[in-house]
């Protein structure tokens, strides 16, 4: 079928059926919503914008440096950048191969590139004792850069005899270093992303690169949109975003349950990325999540952009965006939120107020 898939003219006969099905798969997370008792908070007071350098954008995911430093995310160029302050601004941090063999992804023109030539990099995450920073490349495969920054070399672009269609999602595990990510489906791209959750698709994989080994393993395999992925505090499990069915999976990696998986959470929206917020629990970005706990009655009203799951898998916060139409990561860093969105052309720092 992926074969199919990638030629033009069943696309239109997919189209059709996703234009017939969105109606209904809208609906599932209102229903979802209706019982939630979870605090909405809004995003914009104490928000500031960090603005991307034109023509770039969508800083899908972000990452901080073993110093601190950042946040860094990857935009639509392909090129991975780095937040430096007000002054500066945003710098680039690293490249891939096409910057320097292909004309029209060369950083220095001013014009939108094509990411399925030039690279899209979503999650991305930083190995802190090592200070390599790997990217999951939607096109180019799992890339790893260089502390110092500079050209991202290619791990990886296949496993199992499979070649990564979809990299996604990222994190990695600081005690071991291995690599954790998803491949979203083995049947569409990331351009065709719509089509997964219209059309049922569940052939996406969850991955680990073992860093020591320099081999990926396929750890499941058959899943519905695998999205964001998390490890937990204690490296036993990764907490899995699985969009198409708006819920959270743990998988389990190590101990006497690892090979087995569970559901997590039940969430009122699309999950994209998932961050640990340092406290045994998650922040997960929504794409497509309902109107903001309490203001159901009111048209204007915001959508929930991001939920905090607890350790239980229960959502106990939400946020909800005026100058985010969408926000694909939320990470909890220095008493601050850093919110990513692969939409805008800007990433966010929301300050928290002391509890």
């Amino acid at each position: 079928m992926a074969a199919h898939a990638r030629s033009l003219g069943p696309y239109y006969y997919y189209l059709v059926l996703l234009l017939v099905s969105l109606p209904l798969i809208l609906v599932l997370p209102v229903a979802a919503a209706a019982e939630s008792s979870y605090e909405t908070k809004s995003l914009d007071p104490g928000l500031v914008v960090m603005t991307l350098p034109e023509p770039v954008s969508g800083p899908e995911s972000l990452s901080f440096d073993g110093r601190g430093g950042g946040p860094y995310s990857g935009v639509s160029d392909g090129r991975i950048l780095r937040w430096e302050g007000g002054l500066r601004g945003w710098t680039e941090f690293a490249y891939n191969s096409k910057h320097k063999s292909v004309g029209i992804c060369a950083p220095g023109k001013k014009l939108v590139v094509p990411e399925s030539v030039c690279g899209r990099p979503l999650g991305l995450q930083f190995h802190r004792q090592s200070g390599d920073l790997y990217v999951a490349d939607a096109y180019l495969g799992l890339l790893r850069v260089p502390a110092r920054g500079g050209l991202a070399e290619v791990v990886a672009a296949e496993a199992g005899g499979v070649p990564f269609n979809f990299l996604n999602g990222l994190d990695v595990d600081q005690r071991t270093g291995d690599v954790y990510f998803t491949d979203s489906s083995t049947t569409f791209r990331r351009s065709a992303y719509q089509l997964v959750v219209a059309l049922g698709d569940a052939t996406g994989r969850l991955l680990r690169y073992d860093r020591r080994a320099r081999r990926v393993a396929v750890l499941h395999a058959e899943l519905s949109y695998p999205n964001g992925v998390a490890v937990s505090a204690d490296g036993t499990h990764v907490v899995v975003a699985h969009t198409a069915l708006c819920e959270l999976r743990r998988y389990w990696v190590r101990g006497a349950r690892a090979g087995t998986s569970e559901p997590f959470a039940e969430l009122p929206g699309y999950p994209d990325n998932v961050r640990a917020d340092g406290r045994g629990g998650y922040w997960v970005a929504l794409s497509g999540g309902v109107a903001a706990a309490g203001r159901a009655g009111d048209g204007a009203a915001p959508p929930t952009v991001a939920v905090r799951v607890s350790r239980e898998g229960n959502v106990t916060e939400a946020l909800d965006g005026f100058s985010f139409v969408s926000v694909s990561e939320v990470a909890e860093r220095g008493g601050a939120l850093w919110l990513g969105s692969v939409d805008t052309p800007y990433a966010g720092e929301l300050r928290r107020r002391a509890a």
